[in-house]
Order: structure tokens, then sequence, then C-alpha cells
């Protein structure tokens, strides 16, 4: 029998990482493929494909983000191809799977939970007739238009017993991300979220992990993104595999975990303090830092202690953070939320997501949707409309502010410009991105997208719209920021004039050697045609780079010339270094 596995991603850079535990686990047993898809290609598609490869089996890996999608293909599969056994797995069908059978009759099977084990026994039967499907745990089914469900399964005790999914043969992952997990299960009992529906926390020998890890490093994979809950719960394990990338570092390399901050002690924060600039990235799920709301939901985080280790991971500049908060969870209206936004803001982390919250099935938040008054969308992915505290008009303006800030503040191009403005006309930086937010409403820019140039433009019409002193420092801090950016051509609303002479001392600083053994020693022996396209000069009205370090200052009547190198080796958190130069 001809079995399929396939999901759809949500992006092209991304990979079924459960696909892959399946497939490796069973390999020697049943004949199997492994097809990807994305959510962006049409059903149509997808359904002529899987209908051409005249499988006998069929098997789905179901998210929130693919299971609408998903449930369409398996229908008109079913029409075209009757005889077809269809099986569905993944944390959007493990919750009721029985109702989801009962309403959808094209599903054959379904795996519960953890698979690994199931699948190979639901396969042994289906294609060799192997043991009674009664006796199968962890599945529904369905007989007789009668649908059963078998008692759970047990979790796997040994990780070690999991075959490796990753072989010497990573060309498939080229210019993509490679999951990965080195645990399952979480610490935590969030509310809001399915991993508080298994508990404990299980481990892959320490031994394994390293060899895995090995091969990335040996093949230069671009990015693993360890899927672990919580990957510092049990410091001996996490420590050991992080000292272990610091030593076989291959210089190329990133590796992005979730962590718990507040779990981070000195021992582990002294090991970071000395790592490569762009080796780690680190998300940290904030979600809220109001007590009650935490309370609600289950979650114990010290939020004094996760700001102390916040800072001092950024104060060391050599790993990206990202923060995320969670609007719309109970006893936090709409200021409370910006109060949560101020404090999250405060500690500057690389990029700050603002999420709202899901009504995930089978979790604790969605059995208390009555206590708080939740309405939330029916649909995946199940998202909050409104509850007691906060009113569907809260959560569009949110929504408006969370698109300020993905432009404005993880866009990365706006850095000093923003904070210029939230230094100097702002108690509260979520009042800004709240101002900013009604701006682009007002004027309509939520209905059209935008090229790059056109936020720099919309930033100044917001800054000249109230009226602000110091108009003209302003754009030459927005300059600054456009400018980093990389090598690039100014758009005329920052061009003042022709400089010729300018320009003939561009020329002549480039032909003297003490200046490149000085400032482009990289360069020296290259020519000053060559050089000029990797750097960039710009003289400036004001002291720029006065003003970047302390905003509040008044305008420092001094021009200044500005010299960009775009050619850096790591560009985690500038994608330019720049340096005043005498022209």
């Amino acid at each position: 029998m001809k079995i399929l596995l396939t999901t759809l991603n949500s992006k092209f850079i991304h990979t079924g990482l459960a696909l892959r535990y399946l497939y490796n686990y069973c390999k020697e047993d049943f004949h199997m493929k492994i097809e990807e898809y994305t959510i962006n290609h049409h059903t149509d598609y997808i359904l002529g494909e899987i209908y051409k490869g005249e499988y006998d089996i069929v098997c789905f890996s179901c998210y929130i983000w693919n299971i609408s999608s998903t449930l369409e293909i398996v229908r008109n599969l079913k029409k075209v191809r009757p005889e077809l056994t269809i099986v569905l797995g993944g944390p959007e069908v493990s919750f009721d799977p029985v109702s989801l059978m009962e309403k959808e009759g094209s599903i054959d099977y379904i795996i519960i939970g953890e698979g690994e084990e199931t699948f190979k026994e639901l396969m042994n039967f289906l294609v060799n007739t192997k043991g009674n499907l009664h006796q199968i745990k962890g599945i529904a089914y369905q007989k007789n238009y009668e649908v059963f469900k078998t008692p759970d399964r047990e979790l796997i005790k040994d990780l070690g017993s999991i075959p490796p999914i990753y072989t010497e043969d990573l060309e498939e992952y080229k210019n993509k991300i490679i999951y990965y997990e080195s645990s399952r299960g979480c610490p935590h009992n969030c509310r809001y979220c399915l991993s508080s529906t298994i508990k404990g926390v299980r481990f892959f020998p320490i031994d394994r992990v390293k060899s895995d890890l090995g091969l990335f490093l040996e093949k230069r994979v671009k990015q693993v993104k360890f899927v672990d809950r919580t990957f510092n719960v049990k410091k001996s394990h996490s420590l050991e595999i992080m000292k272990y990338i610091v030593e076989n570092d291959n210089g190329y390399t990133n590796f992005h975990f979730e962590i718990t901050a507040d779990l981070l002690d000195d021992e582990t924060l002294e090991f970071l303090s000395k790592v490569r600039e762009g080796l780690f990235q680190f998300e940290i799920g904030v979600q809220t830092t109001h007590d009650q709301t935490m309370k609600s939901i289950d979650r114990k985080v010290d939020f004094n202690i996760l700001s102390k280790v916040v800072r001092r991971v950024g104060s060391f500049r050599n790993i990206h953070l990202h923060l995320d908060l969670i609007a719309g969870l109970p006893f936090e209206d709409f200021k409370r939320f910006k109060k949560s936004f101020d404090d999250v803001y405060a500690l500057k982390p690389e990029k700050l997501q603002l999420g709202f919250l899901k009504l995930l099935k089978g979790s604790g938040i969605r059995e208390d949707k009555d206590l708080y008054g939740y309405v939330f969308k029916d649909e995946p992915p199940y998202e909050v409309l409104k509850n007691k505290y906060m009113s569907y008009k809260d959560v569009l303006k949110l929504k408006m502010i969370e698109e300020m800030v993905e432009l404005f503040y993880n866009g990365d191009g706006f850095l000093y410009g923003v904070s210029y403005i939230i230094d100097n006309f702002y108690e509260h930086p979520s009042d800004f991105y709240h101002q900013l937010a009604d701006f682009w409403e007002e004027r309509g820019y939520h209905h059209v997208s935008h090229g790059k140039n056109k936020y720099y433009e919309i930033l100044l019409a917001f800054y000249k719209g109230y009226n602000w002193k110091n108009e003209d420092v302003f754009r030459e801090i927005l300059k600054f920021d456009y400018l980093m950016q990389g090598k690039t051509t100014l758009p005329k609303f920052f061009v003042h004039k022709e400089e010729k002479d300018f320009q003939k001392g561009v020329h002549t600083f480039l032909h003297e050697e003490n200046n490149l053994e000085k400032y482009l020693p990289k360069y020296k022996d290259m020519p000053a045609k060559q050089i000029i396209k990797k750097v960039h000069f710009e003289r400036f009205q004001y002291d720029v780079l006065s003003l970047i370090k302390n905003p509040k200052l008044e305008k420092v009547e001094k021009e200044i010339a500005v010299l960009f190198d775009y050619n850096l080796e790591q560009k985690i958190f500038a994608k330019a270094k720049y340096e005043k130069v005498d022209l």
C-alpha cells in the first residue's frame, strides 16, 4: 500500500516536524512518502496532486492554521476517491475527535496526541491486518456510520527510542528553517495553551541531541529553531546543549530557543555574555505584567526578575531578544494592556510581538469562556473578539496598534526616529503607537499597501501634524535611520541640495591612504571606485550622532559628515557601521 504523509505549512520556509517523526519511526515497515504544501497553495492544486499520486492511505497533520483547508481537501478527496483511507492527527484534531468525525464523515481515523506508537499500530492494522482496531490506544474511528474512541495512550517514556529524523542529506532544508526538539512537554500550566494538557517534561538523550546538532553545524544550515516549550526548564540539559553549540560554532548557523527568562541564573548569564553575536535568539513569553491576570491563567512569572535578566542579556549585545504579549486575557482592559505594553517596551527587545488570545480547543481558558464573557471566532484560530474587559472596538484599535509596532518598531528602519519622538513628546510609548494608529486610520493608510519610502513620509507627516518643534532635526535623524538600512539612493524628501564640493571631498578621502587605514582598513587594497559601492558618505545639518545618543538634546548646530559601512559580517543588531569623518 502507498501511504502519503502530508501537511499544509504556514510558510514555504517551514517544515513539518511531525511528518518526519512518523516517517522515521515506521520507514522500515511501510511504503511511505512525505509531501508538504503551504496554506498559500490553492486547495484545488493540492487536491489534484494528491489524487495523481494514487495513494491508498493519506495522512494529514492538522493545526489551527491549516485545518479549514485540510478538511476541504479531505471532503473532496473522498468524492473522487471513495475507497481512499484518510487519517488525521495533530493538536487541532486531538481534542473531541468524536464530534469532529460525526460532523465530517470523510475522516476514517484520527490519531490522538503523541503519534509515533499509535501510527505504527494503526498502519499495521490497515496495511498488514495485524491486531484489533479497538485495542489500538489513542485513536478515533468510524465503523458502520458510528464513531468510536479508544482509551488514551500513555506518553513515550524513553524518547531515545524514537529514531533521529535528520540524516546526512539535508539538501531539502536549504533555505528553510530546521525545527528541532530536545524535550517534550512544558513545566507551566498556562490556561490559554494546549501544552498545559500534557503533564511533565521528558528529555531526549543528550548524546543524541549533540549528534543531531553536530550534523546541522557540519552542514552549515541557516537556522535551527528549537520547539521545546521551555528550553531552559532543566539547567543541566539546556546549558550543556548551548555549550556544545558554542564549542562547535561554525560562525554561520543560528539557534532559536523559547526560554523562561527568570530561570537564567548567574552562571548561565555569565556564559551567555561571551557567545558569538547572532549565534542565539531567545523568545520570551511575557504575555502580561498584571498580577491578577497572571493568576487567572495559572502563569507564575516574576516580572521584576524577568526584567533584570532581560536587561542584562540585552546589555551583552550578542543575543537577539523577542518578547511576546497577549491581548485579550482576563482582567486586562485596554488601559491595563497598554501598561503591560509599556513595561515590556522599556526592556527594549529587538522584537516585540503583540498577539491576540486564541481560545484553543481543549484549553482551560476556553472552558472558562462564560466566566470572563468571551466572544470569539468559531473558525480557527478561534481568536478573541471581545470579553468582559475589552470591547470589539478596543480589539480593533489594538489590531491597528499592532500593525504600527510591526512596521515602526519590528521593522528596524525607524529606531532613532521613533525614539526621538517618544523621548521628547510622550510619557508612555503606548500613547505614541496609539496616536500613530489613529493618524494611520484617519488618513486611510490602512486601505492600501505601501513601499518602504512611504513609511518614512508618513512618519514625517505625523510629526508635522502635531507641529512639534525641531522638525528639521527630526528629518535628519530619520534620514540617518534610512541610511542605516543599506546602500541606497536617498528619496527626495531627505535631499536638500546637490553638493559637488562634498562629493569631491569623498573622492579625495578615499584616495588618502591614512584615511583608509584609520576608517576602512579592510578596503585599503581596493580601488576607490569599488569601495564606494560598499559604503556611503552623508552630510547632516546637525550632529545626529550626539542626538541619537541623547534624543532630549537641543539642536546641536554643527554640520557633520558620517561614513556608513554596509559590509558587516553580522547584521543582527545593525545593518551598517557608522563613524563621523572629516571631509
